[in-house]
C-alpha cells in the first residue's frame, strides 16, 4: 500500500511517500481503508522527536492519529463493526509506528466510532483528536454546565473551534480569543470574540465583570498566566499545552482514545451542533506540505490529507 513514512526524526523533509506492507489485522483490530486523515500539531512534534521521552518510535514510522474511512475487514473478536461501515478514529497506540497517513490502517477497536452521517470524510477526519480533546477537557475536567461562562484561548483553531461548539452545546456562554480576521467566524460558532495580547484582562472583564467559570487554554505561556486572575470564585482552569498549569491550581489534559466519547461526538455532530472547518486539503503524497502549513500555527479549523 502507499503510505507516508519517516525513518528518523527531523523536519518535513524526512517524510517519504512510497510502498509499505499492508498492516496485519489482530483479534481486536479493524482494518480501515483510509479516506482522509487530519493533521495535528502532535504529528509534527512526534516527527521532530519531541515525544521521544514518552513514546517509543518503531522506525519506519507512519505518522498520523486521526482517520475517517471505511471498514475493510475486522479481527475475529470484533462484533461492533462489519465491512463497509463508515468510521472515524483517534488511532493512538503506546508507540509510534502504525499511523493513519496511509491507504490502510489497522485500528484497535478502542479507537473507533461510527462516522457522522452528515459530515464528509474530509470533515469527519477532523473530529477525533480535536473533538476528544475538547470534549474530555470540557466535560470531564472542567465540568462545564449550563449557565457557565467559559474562556477559550485560540478559539478559531482545531481544538478551540471544537471547544466553542461543545461548550455552547452544553449551555455555556463562550468568550474566545482569536486574531481579528477570525472574529466573524467565532461569532458564527456562537462565541464572543476578543483579541489576544496587551489588555486581555480588561477585555475579558468588560464582557464578564464577575469573572469566568472556566478557562480552556490551548496556547500556554502568558495566555495561561493572564487567565488566572480572570477566574470567578470556584473557577476551573485547564491547559492542553502547558504543564505549568498544575502550579497554578489547574489541570493538564492529554487526550486519550475513548470509543464512547467519540460516539458522543458523532451523535452531537449529527444533531447539527458540531461542525468542522477544513481550511486546506492535500493529497497523501503532499503530506510534507501539510505538515509545513500546520507548523506555521495560524490555521483556522483543520488541515486534512485525502487518500485515493
Amino acid at each position: 500500500m502507499k503510505a507516508i513514512t519517516y525513518r528518523r526524526y527531523g523536519g518535513p523533509e524526512v517524510l517519504e511517500y512510497g510502498e509499505v506492507g499492508e498492516p496485519k489485522v489482530g483479534p481486536d483490530t479493524v482494518l480501515v481503508k483510509v479516506r482522509a486523515a487530519a493533521v495535528n500539531p502532535v504529528d509534527w512534534k512526534a516527527r521532530a522527536g519531541y515525544l521521544d521521552s514518552v513514546l517509543e518510535a518503531v522506525f519506519p514510522v507512519i505518522p498520523g492519529w486521526d482517520v475517517a474511512g471505511v471498514v475493510e475487514r475486522t479481527g475475529p473478536a470484533v462484533t461492533e463493526f462489519t465491512a463497509g461501515d463508515e468510521v472515524i478514529g483517534y488511532v493512538r497506540e503506546d508507540f509510534l509506528s502504525r499511523g493513519t497517513f496511509a491507504e490502510y490502517v489497522a485500528a484497535p477497536l478502542r479507537t473507533l466510532a461510527r462516522k457522522p452521517r452528515n459530515l464528509t470524510f474530509t470533515q469527519a477526519a477532523g473530529v477525533p483528536l480535536a473533538g476528544l480533546t475538547a470534549y474530555q477537557t470540557l466535560v470531564k475536567v472542567l465540568e462545564v454546565a449550563e449557565g457557565d461562562t467559559v474562556l477559550v484561548h485560540a478559539a478559531a483553531g482545531g481544538v478551540g473551534s471544537m471547544a466553542v461548539q461543545l461548550a455552547r452545546h452544553l449551555g455555556a456562554r463562550v468568550i474566545g480569543t482569536a486574531s481579528e480576521r477570525n472574529h466573524e467566524y467565532l461569532r458564527q460558532l456562537g462565541a464572543e470574540p476578543i483579541t489576544y495580547g496587551d489588555g486581555l484582562r480588561d477585555r475579558v472583564r468588560t464582557l464578564a465583570p464577575g469573572g469566568v467559570n472556566a478557562v480552556f487554554d490551548t496556547v500556554g505561556g502568558e495566555a495561561l498566566t493572564e487567565s488566572v486572575p480572570l477566574l470567578a470564585p470556584g473557577g476551573r482552569l485547564a491547559s492542553i499545552t502547558d504543564q505549568t498549569v498544575l502550579a497554578l491550581g489547574g489541570r493538564y489534559v492529554f487526550v486519550r482514545p475513548d470509543p464512547n466519547d467519540l460516539q458522543d461526538l458523532t451523535d452531537i455532530a449529527e444533531r447539527g451542533a458540531l461542525g468542522v472547518e477544513v481550511s486546506s486539503v492535500f493529497p497523501l503524497e503532499k503530506t510534507a506540505d501539510a505538515h509545513r502549513l500546520n507548523e506555521e500555527g495560524h490555521t483556522r479549523g483543520k488541515i486534512v490529507v485525502t487518500v485515493g
